[in-house]
């Protein structure tokens, strides 16, 4: 780095108040480890993820002078070049306090570097691509914490549990659990069809996902053989009818953490999950629709994380509007 942008370097725990210069930021604890496309999503509000990507790979972006990847991650000390960008300025977030209030009452467990959240269907877990903003903006508001980060993601018609990062070191923690496969994860969903248990009871989807993006700019997901591998682990705790119409009642455990894993998975066996309205059959949407079913029956159910003392297991119960499909059926839950 040259003595001229040394001098002009701030840290990056600081507000950038001008994004129209050339921008010098010096890495800090608080963001070592961190993807570089992350560390510039928080800074640069109102930047389309896109045009961010476009702005490293026409080396707008560099790291101690070197080009870099969305992927690279930051260390401390680091200083990240950001060339001028013109913004578009957006507000703060608009949270009512019946809305904070309802959040913040979703909160399973905290402690000091942990939040653990039910989060409701139809809520994103940040803003953008049209969402004004989500659950991560929101928590921001209504705890007042300057950092809060998430240490994962789960799709916005998707309920159950979420992990909030309140410390950089507990981000960086489990995150490397997450790419370690040592945090067991388990949801609960309600499929098309009867679907047959095998005789060991737990059966293995193993197949490679790709994602492409329709006409319209929508992102969606498939199987297929130039995709990334992909394993999903299935129970079936019982097959039932709503209404005439059959269903099971899954427990759908990830192995991997892919995009809509567990919708397109189902969805390639022909049992696709009730409500999903990108991965249904045009005659499953119409007959779930008849039935009332108005939201994807997707449950974050239960989380176990590793800690210096040994597993902790969080649960949430199903969400009454899953519930009331399932029905009586909701006590084979209690025997796993």
């Amino acid at each position: 780095m040259t003595q001229n942008s040394a001098k002009n370097a701030q840290s990056a725990d600081d507000v950038i108040d001008d994004f129209s210069r050339v921008n010098f930021l010096t890495v800090t604890a608080n963001q070592d480890g961190q993807r570089i496309d992350n560390f510039l999503l928080a800074r640069l509000k109102g930047l389309p993820r896109s045009h961010l990507y476009k702005l490293i790979r026409d080396d707008e972006v560099r790291i101690n002078k070197k080009r870099c990847k969305p992927h690279d991650r930051l260390n401390m000390g680091d200083v990240v070049r950001v060339a001028p960008i013109r913004l578009v300025v957006r507000d703060e977030p608009v949270v009512s306090y019946e809305f904070a209030k309802g959040l913040l009452g979703r909160v399973v467990f905290e402690n000091e570097g942990l939040i653990v959240l039910n989060k409701p269907h139809g809520l994103a877990v940040h803003g953008g691509s049209g969402e004004s903003f989500g659950v991560i903006e929101a928590m921001r508001v209504a705890t007042g914490k300057k950092y809060l980060e998430l240490i994962h993601r789960i799709d916005k018609d998707t309920s159950g549990l979420l992990l909030i990062a309140k410390k950089r070191s507990t981000l960086k923690y489990l995150q490397s659990h997450f790419r370690q496969k040592t945090i067991q994860k388990d949801y609960l969903c309600v499929v098309h069809g009867t679907l047959k248990n095998t005789q060991k009871g737990t059966q293995t989807i193993d197949k490679p996902l790709l994602k492409y993006v329709l006409k319209n700019g929508e992102r969606r997901v498939k199987v297929d053989k130039d995709g990334k591998p992909s394993q999903t682990l299935i129970t079936v705790l019982a097959n039932f009818e709503v209404d005439g119409m059959a269903v099971s009642l899954v427990k759908a455990s990830p192995l991997t953490g892919r995009t809509h894993q567990i919708r397109v998975h189902m969805a390639s066996i022909g049992h696709a999950l009730l409500g999903d309205d990108k991965y249904q059959l045009p005659t499953q949407a119409s007959l779930a629709t008849q039935k009332g079913i108005k939201r994807l029956c997707l449950h974050a159910w239960r989380m176990a994380l590793p800690t210096d003392e040994g597993v902790q297991v969080f649960e949430v119960d199903l969400p009454d509007d899953i519930r009331r499909v399932v029905g009586d059926h909701i006590y084979c839950l209690k025997s796993i």
